[in-house]
């Protein structure tokens, strides 16, 4: 037999999840912090400046590919004592059912990776993602906007960036944005109001708000993957095919000057005077719920 029962049930409950959630992933979000640090300063005569130093990390250039790697070899799956846990050499009979049942899905196989290849494509800013230069593509892409100082990739969709853009706010910012590609998932929003006010918020700087579709699927995936690895197939094999997502973890920090009034915030500390205005701090972590948020005068 294959896996018993009691397991093969939950894993194939655990698959359909896992499909469905990268399904939502490939059309919506796909951009997450890891590590970094961040801060927005804003200046005299509406000038601001915003960093982030740290890790970025895309779904897509590394752990489709490999899912997509899966599907072109005949694996056969493990075959096991019946009413055990115990693996044990499948028959000639039960491989031959097995690659039977895989060629018979070869078609629609196919169709599901045109497909994604096409979605990805339309999220990497036209690159393909099945090119083997397309991590370096997608980081030249990036560098040659404004801003993008460094951009290193460290593997399995995860890059090392410094960010640091100069301006005066005389209309809406947001980060990361680059170009051709999907804005999704914003770490940072700085939206303008009347009467000189400004509202920053950083919706990506939490996986666990409303305002972070991407965080919740996120965090379902880290779940399934930690089930999966609780599996007989999965034992061996490592689950190479869940992605390595990784949780953020950092500070943003928002500083004043010139003389700019704090009217609200959700830190936990709230302002502190730094000699010539005033800093707000957020500690992210992976459990972090509320998204930072303040409402700033610029008194000008």
């Amino acid at each position: 037999m294959y896996a018993p029962t009691e397991i093969r049930r939950p894993l194939r409950a655990l698959a359909a999840a896992t499909l469905a959630s990268l399904s939502l992933l490939l059309t919506g979000c796909f951009i997450t912090p890891g590590k970094f640090v961040s801060e927005l300063e804003l200046g005299p005569d509406r000038g601001f400046t915003f960093s982030y130093e740290g890790e970025i990390f895309f779904l897509g250039l590394s752990q489709l590919a490999k899912m997509g790697e899966a599907t072109k070899e005949f694996e056969p799956e493990p075959c096991y004592i019946d009413g055990t846990f115990e693996e044990r050499q499948c028959t000639s009979n039960e491989l031959e059912g097995q690659r039977a049942a895989w060629e018979a899905n070869a078609e629609k196989r196919a169709a599901e990776a045109a497909q994604q290849a096409e979605q990805m494509s339309a999220l990497l800013g036209g690159i393909d993602a099945d090119d083997p230069e397309a991590t370096a593509k997608f980081v030249k892409l990036i560098e040659r906007q404004k801003g993008w100082d460094r951009v290193v990739d460290k593997g399995n969709g995860v890059f090392d960036v410094s960010y640091r853009l100069e301006g005066k706010l005389t209309h809406e910012f947001l980060f990361p944005l680059i170009e051709d590609v999907p804005t999704t998932n914003p770490f940072v929003q700085i939206f303008l109001r009347d009467g000189n006010l400004v509202r920053v918020n950083a919706p990506g700087f939490s996986q666990q708000n409303d305002d972070n579709p991407l965080g919740a699927m996120m965090g379902g995936l880290a779940g399934m993957a930690g089930l999966a690895a609780l599996s007989p197939e999965s034992s061996e094999a490592g689950n190479e095919t869940m992605p390595d997502v990784p949780a953020p973890e950092g500070t943003f920090t928002i500083v004043t000057t010139g003389g700019m009034a704090i009217r609200a915030n959700n830190t936990d500390e709230g302002a502190s005077a730094t000699g010539t205005g005033e800093k707000l701090t957020w500690e992210i972590g992976p459990r972090s719920k509320a998204a930072p948020t303040a409402l700033i005068d610029l008194g000008q």
